[in-house]
């Protein structure tokens, strides 16, 4: 037989045979060992396949362990991101302090099955602010009623005592958000909730689709509103369109619709699904807390703060459903090979998470290790470019053996609007952000350790500031390969043309920030480090090629609301499994 002939999808085959309108999700989704012969292939070449090339030895966790650019000339952006003003201002200036990095675009947590969902939902955003610092919601159930608070700022600015008291219920989700600033943005911040004739339902979404616009536009044409700019509000709308029953069929018909990253939870009135995008890009994580409890969080840190155990990744393609009866776990989408975001090992996630089954410590204190033996220099004293380029300059510092110190204070009190005096201060944001410990420059050889160069303004400002502080020498080393390309799968960056190392050399770039020397980590050294597990992570900000291709310029986010119900009759389905056509089955249509 061969499972490969198919060409029908099986959430359609799903939803066409579903007739019993009261049969409970354990009667639609059988246990492997129910399904009859003939599906038990389809199953599990669709299990080997959902698992294929992921970590064959996973870490022995036995409690915790432990990004969409949209271009801003996009006409479908609804504002531009905040720059450093360089000259003198009115006194309101509006100062991006991203340094100069990626961003990721936001954060998903989801809780089921704890009378304290909300607050642990709380707690959980709070491990994951570093995802996103400009908005944040929680959604949670109570009364069968899906109850929304959402707001711009920090989760500490959004949420207090009162507004959890508002949350009530044993389920939640919940969302942080990086966005451009404007007075749109409020609407854009997630979880969204949304009602349909079936009741309502609520979405949280980290990633990026390629093909928003074109979903977009004929969601339009076929009468769709749009209350957002944000590409998850597509996947509402094609769930409220959707005619399958049960529910969960609903988000697998949209999500096979969908190209882009996407690591998604859903809210019900009585369920909490959660869903992977087939290439895996965005990390996605579950978790039990010792009630029973189900967590999922985009890293690991979120369950150690609200001490949840770690029991592994919602692989690639995968859709996990939970409610009372316990936990369902389907691979009913597509799954080619894993492409998980690099770039989350070398500048998103915090160090004391296990991201995509590796710790992200060990990776970053690697690769200054790799650094070091390839790009020895002789130096004083090895400083980072706080946080995230500590844990390479620890590696690097020990690989050649000599001390590591904190050249670089980092604020951590710094917002966005700043009075900036009348008189232009040089480098006045990066003054801000981090200030040169003289002490530990001055008449020094440095080495500067970093995670990336993107446009290479702020690395020349650092090298300034270093050297203004009384360093001799100022090498610069970079824990990650150029970045030459657009990220379009959830995060932030410039276009191809900003990117200084698309465009430059890296004589050239060193040059340009003023550095004594200048070393990226290798991309061959990367890979190898990597071995086996390489082919499972995607490069394109590296090499320029594309998973999948960004046929379109990109935009942003929505989603939220309910359940209609997850009925249906296994008798109908056949345990939710494609029937495979045998041989005869073959051999009487070809006769046909």
């Amino acid at each position: 037989m061969a499972a490969a002939a198919s060409s029908t999808s099986l959430s359609s085959s799903i939803s066409k045979n579903l007739s019993s309108p009261s049969a409970p999700l354990s009667s639609v989704i059988r246990p492997f060992a129910a399904v009859t012969p003939t599906y038990k292939l389809i199953a599990r070449s669709c299990i080997a396949a959902c698992f294929k090339n992921l970590n064959s030895e996973p870490l022995p966790l036995k409690s915790n362990p432990i990004g969409d650019y949209l271009d801003a000339a996009s006409k479908y952006r609804d504002v531009k991101p905040l720059r450093a003003k360089n000259a003198a201002s009115d006194g309101n200036s509006d100062i991006h302090f991203s340094l100069d990095k990626p961003r990721e675009e936001c954060g998903v947590v989801g809780i089921f099955g704890d009378p304290e969902a909300s607050r642990l939902c709380y707690l959980a955003l709070h491990a994951l602010q570093h995802r996103g610092q400009e908005g944040a919601g929680i959604v949670a159930v109570h009364d069968n009623v899906l109850q929304s608070i959402t707001g711009v700022g920090l989760v500490a600015d959004v949420f207090n005592q009162s507004k959890l008291d508002q949350l009530p219920g044993n389920s939640a989700i919940g969302h942080v958000r990086y966005s451009t600033a404007g007075a749109s943005m409020l609407k854009n911040v997630q979880p969204f909730v949304a009602g349909y004739r079936f009741g309502s339902v609520g979405v949280a979404h980290n990633g990026n689709l390629v093909n928003y616009q074109s979903l977009r536009a004929q969601l339009e044409e076929s009468g769709s509103i749009f209350n957002t700019s944000s590409d998850t509000e597509v996947v509402l709308h094609l769930i409220a369109i959707s005619k399958a029953r049960p529910f969960f069929v609903r988000i697998i018909e949209a999500c096979e619709k969908l190209k882009g990253a996407y690591s998604m939870v859903f809210l019900t009135e009585d369920k909490l699904v959660a869903v992977r995008d087939p290439h895996g890009f965005r990390p996605l994580v579950m978790g039990r807390r010792s009630n029973g409890a189900y967590v999922f969080a985009s890293e690991t840190c979120a369950l150690d703060l609200i001490e949840a155990t770690y029991v592994r990744e919602v692989n690639p393609g995968e859709v996990v459903v939970v409610d009372k009866e316990g936990e369902h776990n389907l691979c009913l989408m597509p799954h080619p090979e894993p492409k998980q975001c690099i770039f989350e090992h070398i500048y998103f996630s915090l160090p004391n998470s296990v991201v995509f089954g590796r710790s992200v410590y060990e990776s970053r204190y690697k690769y200054g290790e790799i650094l070091a033996t390839e790009f020895p220099v002789n130096c004083d004293v090895v400083i980072a470019v706080p946080d995230s380029g500590v844990v390479a300059a620890l590696g690097y510092a020990a690989k050649i053996g000599v001390p590591f110190q904190q050249g670089l204070i980092r604020s951590h009190y710094v917002g966005r609007t700043f009075i900036e005096p009348n008189q232009s201060i040089r480098d006045f944001g990066v003054k801000l952000k981090l200030a040169p410990v003289r002490g530990v420059l001055e008449g020094k050889r440095v080495v500067v350790v970093d995670d990336s160069i993107v446009r290479g303004t702020t690395s020349s400002k650092i090298v300034r500031m270093i050297r203004e502080a009384g360093a001799k020498e100022v090498h610069m080393r970079i824990a990650s390969p150029p970045i030459i390309a657009s990220c379009y799968y959830g995060v932030d960056t410039p276009s191809s043309e900003e990117l200084i190392s698309n465009r430059m050399t890296v004589e050239e770039i060193k040059d340009f920030i003023g550095s004594d020397s200048l070393a990226f980590l290798s991309f061959d050294s990367l890979k190898k480090y990597l071995g086996s597990q390489s082919p499972n992570f995607c490069y394109a900000c590296f090499s320029g090629d594309y998973p999948v291709k960004p046929n379109e310029v990109k935009v942003k986010r929505v989603g939220d609301f309910l359940d209609d119900g997850l009925n249906g009759s296994i008798e109908s389905i056949d345990g939710g499994w494609v029937q495979a056509r045998t041989e005869i089955d073959e051999k009487v249509a070809g006769s046909v």
